[in-house]
């Protein structure tokens, strides 16, 4: 083995370790504290639910400080990140230039509630290059951006109901936050308290990769059609890479309907390029959402358009959206700095290529030692998963039983100095701060884990 190895690996990746006994764990006595304390405060501790750890080992680590590709929890451990804030840190951590212009421009106050200079700079670097979309609106958050495309797509079409795909997650608004029930085609069942079932009956919930089920939807309900809303890179349960063919099937048959359609890129949005999954499938939407990308990992969130459909939007039209900290000036400084980098000419091409490189070398490995683990990935976005399988682009297709073998991975790798989202449904991300040499040391505590999980593991 270790020869056929040395066949498939050049340079330092031949000399791979071979670990099959797990790592002492890392402190985290004084994360445990925090957490203890937290409880007392906020619902089950956290203020988002996948940070309590509860699909993975231990207490929730408490993040003291993050720098370029690493953080550093409460107990001092220091880690290679590749979670990123869930995807916005796409320059890394604390970027100076980031942080520079935040500084400057808080010099000057934090908040009017009024326009100011920042949203047209910010609003014009965007635009000049998105052929996508015309028009804009800045909002706090991309469930915001969300819920008001929704509703925007209802006021134009003046229909009610939307189809959106199992396995795809949109923010936590009412006719949303729903789930698949029975049978190919299907009104969402609410999969949250709270939630009127009135609101979920104006939900159509649909497979993913399925052009039958769309269709089926559409002849059953297609003058009440308001919009289609799809994560054209599913990154919230897996990555649930569509295939092109499936995106444009989409945009012809909204068009057919007279229905909306709009991309959810929250993720996607400047990350795989910086006219996102739109650019990089070269499919047009209706109308387009984004996240706290746009913002440098500060609050924000964004939807645009065509001019037309934009008009529908108060003041100019009848669909009321509004906010306070809608174009915030320092998630506005921040933007600009972030997006300024972005739109340099070889920005994408070199991340890409780093991100790539790194995926290849891991699934090499892995395919060397005949393990059942792939890494799927688009631009500088990856995936875990413990499977088999070539492709897997819809949420059933993914074996829930896997995320033990997670769960001990994601242990693994915290005592390695590498830090993943706690939940073997969650997507991983590199950025610009990785350097080579962070990347390799990643790399080997993923072999060493890997090894572990699938020779070493113990039932205790």
């Amino acid at each position: 083995m270790l020869e056929s190895l040395k066949k498939i690996f050049s340079g330092s990746e031949a000399e791979v370790p071979v670990n099959y006994t797990g790592k002492p764990d890392i402190s985290r006595e004084k994360s445990a504290e925090l957490y203890e304390k937290s409880k007392t405060y906020f619902p089950g501790g956290v203020n988002s639910p996948v940070r309590a750890f509860k699909s993975v080992h231990g207490t929730p680590l408490f993040i003291q400080k993050g720098e370029g590709s690493f953080v550093w929890d409460a107990d001092g451990n220091k880690f290679i990140d590749f979670c990123a804030s869930w995807g916005p840190l796409i320059l890394g951590h604390n970027h100076a230039g980031v942080r520079e212009k935040v500084v400057e421009v808080m010099q000057n106050g934090m908040s009017f509630g009024a326009p100011t200079a920042l949203e047209n700079q910010l609003a014009e670097l965007i635009l000049k290059n998105n052929k996508y979309i015309q028009k804009l609106r800045f909002t706090s958050s991309g469930t915001e951006a969300v819920m008001s495309a929704i509703r925007l797509a209802r006021g134009y079409t003046k229909r009610d109901k939307i189809i959106k795909f199992e396995g795809c997650y949109h923010g936590h608004s009412d006719s949303l936050l729903v789930k698949a029930g029975s049978g190919l085609v299907t009104f969402g069942e609410t999969s949250s308290a709270g939630i009127p079932k009135a609101f979920a009956d104006e939900t159509i919930v649909v497979p993913l990769n399925s052009e039958v089920a769309v269709k089926a939807a559409f002849e059953q309900f297609s003058d009440q059609i308001a919009a289609v809303i799809i994560e054209p890179v599913p990154a919230n349960n897996g990555l649930l890479l569509q295939t092109k063919e499936f995106l444009e099937f989409l945009r012809s048959i909204c068009s057919k309907n007279k229905t909306l359609l709009i991309f959810d890129e929250v993720i996607s949005g400047f990350r795989v390029g910086f006219e996102g999954a739109a650019g990089f499938y070269q499919v047009n939407p209706d109308i387009i959402t984004y996240g706290k990308i746009i913002g440098g990992g500060l609050p924000v969130g964004m939807y645009g358009s065509s001019a037309e459909i934009m008009e529908m939007i108060s003041p100019d039209g009848p669909v009321y959206q509004a906010g306070t900290l809608s174009g915030n000036p320092v998630a506005m400084a921040a933007g600009i700095a972030q997006l300024t980098e972005l739109s340099k000419s070889s920005f994408y091409k070199d991340l890409n290529n780093k991100a790539l490189e790194f995926t290849e070398s891991i699934q090499r490995f892995a395919t060397a030692r005949n393990y059942k683990f792939k890494i799927f990935s688009i631009a500088s976005i990856f995936w875990f998963a413990f499977t088999d399988q070539e492709t897997i682009s819809s949420a059933d297709e993914i074996d829930s039983s896997s995320m033990e073998k997670f769960k001990v991975f994601h242990r693994e790798l915290l005592n390695r100095g590498v830090y993943l989202g706690p939940s073997g449904y969650e997507v991983g991300f590199v950025s610009s701060a990785h350097s080579k040499t962070d990347l390799e040391k990643a790399k080997r505590a993923i072999f060493e884990s890997l090894d572990f999980v699938f020779r070493g593991a113990r039932a205790d």
